[in-house]
């Protein structure tokens, strides 16, 4: 999930009355595609999330909206909880337990708490066994995964590989695609090298930070402030600051790399905070690419001083999701054409949200890549969808189905 770092304002959060000016988006495929390849029985879904990284209980609030959202005619649906230790827990189909909310602690996954029994699974694949304190209770075979998990350990292509081993389709990128989105100093040269612009940035890799601490932070000084520092490999906005004076670098490098030693520096960018949600063809089909949006900040009613954790996840009143954004028909063409372009760059399966600043002289630079951006009722992904016409249930019937006609093999 991405972190924003646009230094721009604009002044109004209200939805754009139309898109009459704009030229009209691709058509998308209908819901009514046939179910994939399980003969007459409908498709088991594992819906897997949680997870070991620190965005674990933003995953469980993805997995909340899609429980909710799944089309239950269409497919049996296996909720799967993951802890913060890695086990595998099969855990109760309710979304409510799942959710975010700022007047109860963040959702834990634990093994004596929302999980009711340890899964396993033969290596190589095969039925999904839940080890209960009665005994096993076999489940049967898993059809596709779709796996909601955000963060190391789960958007960073590590599942995406177990997954591959075991010969399970999911939805998705697959391992490159993730590992290389997760990243974003190797999303930042996948993106150059296919002439997409980034934003300037100092790479502090943990070493070099032990060895010449000084020479990093003379770096940085030169990059155009206020500077943003990130951790390379963490999303939702984690550990990330906006540092205006230098004085106060070094203790937001060392904040960051609580969360990840890798660690980036980037220069502001001013521009608005521009969003893009992609999702992959049928077949050989082109990416289908949505209409662009807009992040609109009130700090008024709450947000803070860039799209941080607090704002994106609990302080709703204080967020507006415009779209579609009030760009120039130029500026949506550019952008949503870049979009598309950085889909293919990484590698991209599935879907992918891509976040540009947009500057007042029209250049789009991509501050980040997610390929597995929040699904919750608040997310910007499946709304930019909902506006071009594909609703929020058939989104995600369109992820399983793509998933389940992806070739199994690792080299597709």
């Amino acid at each position: 999930m991405a972190a924003h770092n646009a230094t721009d304002a604009v002044s109004s959060g209200e939805n754009a009355e139309s898109s009459s000016v704009l030229p009209p988006p691709a058509a998308l495929p209908g819901s009514d595609s046939p179910v994939g390849s399980s003969g007459t029985r409908k498709p088991r879904v594992a819906v897997v999330f949680g997870g070991r990284s620190g965005e674990h209980a933003v995953s469980c609030a993805t997995a909340a909206g899609v429980l909710d959202a799944i089309d239950r005619d269409r497919y049996d649906v296996v909720p799967i909880g993951i802890t913060r230790q890695g086990q595998w827990v099969l855990v109760d189909d309710d979304p409510d337990a799942l959710r975010l909310s700022d007047d109860r602690p963040p959702v834990e996954i634990t093994a004596d708490g929302l999980g009711r029994g340890e899964l396993a699974m033969r290596l190589g694949g095969g039925n999904l066994t839940a080890i209960t304190p009665a005994g096993p209770e076999v489940l049967g075979a898993v059809d596709v995964v779709l796996p909601l998990l955000h963060g190391p350990y789960g958007e960073d292509g590590t599942i995406q590989g177990m997954l591959e081993m075991l010969g399970l389709p999911y939805a998705g990128c697959g391992v490159l695609a993730s590992a290389a989105g997760m990243d974003k100093q190797i999303t930042k040269v996948l993106l150059r090298a296919a002439g997409i612009p980034t934003a300037p940035h100092v790479l502090v890799e943990p070493h070099r930070w032990r060895r010449d601490k000084a020479a990093i932070l003379a770096e940085c000084a030169q990059l155009a402030q206020p500077l943003f520092v990130k951790p390379a490999r963490a999303g939702s906005s984690l550990g990330i600051s906006r540092v205006e004076d230098l004085a106060e670098l070094d203790a937001a490098i060392e904040a960051a790399r609580e969360v990840d030693p890798k660690v980036l520096v980037e220069s502001g960018i001013v521009g608005r905070e521009i969003e893009v949600a992609v999702l992959a063809g049928h077949g050989d089909d082109a990416p289908r690419v949505a209409e662009p949006g807009e992040i609109v900040m009130d700090a008024a009613n709450g947000a803070g001083e860039f799209y941080d954790y607090e704002t994106k996840y609990l302080a709703h009143d204080a967020v507006a999701m415009v779209c579609p954004a009030r760009i120039t028909p130029a500026e949506r063409e550019l952008l949503m054409r870049r979009a598309a372009e950085a889909f293919i760059a990484i590698g991209g399966e599935g879907l992918t949200r891509v976040d540009f600043f947009l500057t007042p002289g029209g250049e789009a630079i991509v501050n980040e890549v997610n390929t597995m951006p929040g699904f919750t009722p608040f997310s910007m992904y499946p709304y930019m969808w909902q506006v071009t016409g594909l609703p929020y249930r058939d989104l995600v019937t369109e992820l399983i189905e793509l998933a389940l006609e992806r070739p199994t093999d690792v080299n597709r």
